[in-house]
């Protein structure tokens, strides 16, 4: 099954608030009604889009973030309000066959979620994603590592064309001297 090419594109930059770095320069991009007919779809999609290393389970409760590694998230089944961007973010409630790729930095937490939520997430190239939660000393190191984390090859949902690579082109981080 293939995205559905009429879904609504939103895209949300978010401030560095001091605990949750956020991405300086890469926007949160969601696909709303990106799967509406085929939710069990998106991480085949996502996987053929190179967009590997998947899960499925649900999404912590608590604000959280990965330094070393962008990541998407689609929901399967149910709808989930999350706030993206730290405390100070913004709330987003997502339905069955909405995505969103969040760049590497972007706070995240589960505020609430029907009982049947169900959610998909997989990294560009699979990569290895770690979990930061905002504790001292991590800021620090994820302002260092976030830099370092490549704009992806291809959209998780589209391809080798798409939002993420229309919004994302030519983004580059300068580095601190």
């Amino acid at each position: 099954m293939k995205p559905s090419p009429s879904c609504s594109i939103h895209t949300r930059l978010f401030a560095d608030d001091g605990t949750i770095p956020n991405h300086p320069t890469l926007p949160v991009i969601i696909y709303a009604g990106a799967f509406p007919a085929s939710p069990d779809a998106m991480e085949d999609v996502f996987n053929r889009n190179g967009w590997l290393n998947s899960w499925t389970n649900g999404v912590f409760d608590y604000h959280h973030y990965h330094s070393n590694a962008h990541e998407v998230l689609g929901v399967i089944s149910g709808e989930v309000t999350l706030r993206l961007g730290g405390e100070e973010g913004e709330t987003v409630t997502m339905h069955k066959g909405d995505v969103v790729v969040l760049p590497a930095g972007t706070g995240h937490c589960r505020l609430e979620a029907s009982d049947d939520f169900r959610i998909v997430g997989a990294y560009p190239q699979g990569m290895s994603y770690n979990t930061r939660t905002g504790k001292p000393g991590e800021h620090e190191q994820a302002l260092k590592e976030i830099p370092h984390v490549p704009v992806p090859q291809t959209d998780p949902v589209f391809g080798e064309y798409g939002p993420l690579l229309e919004h994302w082109a030519g983004i580059s981080i300068r580095h601190p001297h």
